[in-house]
């Protein structure tokens, strides 16, 4: 534990024996930590980690915690649901303060709300909180914005598959035409098929698209592409999950918006990537 990131004063959470806090460990990058989670690694005897949470996270927990590795990989031998909630679930029961610790945010598609349930079900209590999830944190640290007044009133976040692995349980008819930015997580699988649903649900081809793989991490990529040939573009240039999926014009503000190119000293690309004409203020 590092004795250089300390609490500021105030009356934070004690975690009790017994108890499961489901926290959110924010898209990767450490600083986004926040610190409630930072209240909980300091406490917690047990944590139960997803593959997604960085060491550099785990580094400042309790040392004498007992780390517990539960990740779960798309094509990777991985725990079964059923049985991490049932590790929490014994854990508790056998009086250990336990944090169950997920990358980005727990209730965005990171499966929180059935642990969550489950433990509450055999009368665990529970905490949550709250991360920055990957859909919002991991497009902004690639200068990508889900939200723009002169792109869209409306965001759609949406999971690449269902519970079985298929795409069956999403409408992609619906999500094409509910709203101008599309974000999709965990849909590096199955992009190819959900590129062809977009564009037959009335997408254009030439839509932007912007990939962001390992976002806000040190190796963060980014591919800039369009519906039409993202699939192609991403298996040639080799960039693969966890990366988060933006459809729309909001993509295109990365092109003014590069802050990690700006801090760098370099120009922005295109400081009205939107032909507006105007300064945003003016809008």
């Amino acid at each position: 534990m590092s004795d250089s990131i300390i609490l500021p004063p105030g009356d934070w959470p004690v975690m009790q024996p017994g108890w499961v806090w489901l926290c959110g460990a924010g898209p990767g990058d450490p600083g986004l930590l926040t610190l409630h989670a930072l209240n909980a690694l300091r406490q917690a005897d047990v944590i139960v980690h997803d593959a997604l949470v960085d060491a550099r996270i785990l580094d400042w927990a309790n040392p004498d915690a007992e780390r517990l590795y539960a990740g779960k990989r798309g094509g990777k031998p991985s725990a079964k649901q059923k049985d991490i909630s049932h590790q929490l679930i014994h854990l508790a029961k056998a009086g250990k303060k336990v944090l169950r610790l997920k990358g980005g945010d727990p209730f965005v598609f990171g499966r929180g709300g059935e642990e969550g349930q489950t433990l509450v079900q055999h009368a665990i209590p529970i905490r949550i909180i709250p991360g920055i999830s990957a859909g919002i944190g991991g497009l902004a640290y690639a200068g990508i914005p889900v939200t723009h007044r002169d792109v869209n009133q409306a965001v759609t976040f949406v999971t690449g598959h269902d519970r079985t692995g298929g795409r069956t349980g999403v409408d992609w008819a619906s999500v094409a035409k509910g709203s101008g930015v599309i974000v999709i997580y965990m849909g590096m699988k199955h992009l190819a098929d959900i590129a062809t649903d977009l564009i037959g649900a009335g997408r254009g081809p030439d839509e932007p698209v912007a990939i962001v793989a390992q976002a806000t991490l040190p190796d963060q990529q980014v591919l800039e592409t369009t519906l039409a040939t993202c699939a192609s573009d991403a298996a040639a240039s080799g960039i693969g999950a966890p990366a988060v999926i933006c459809v729309g014009r909001a993509a295109l503000l990365r092109q003014a918006l590069d802050w990690q190119s700006l801090a760098m000293g370099h120009p922005a690309r295109n400081a009205d990537p939107l032909g507006l004409g105007r300064p945003a203020e003016d809008g």
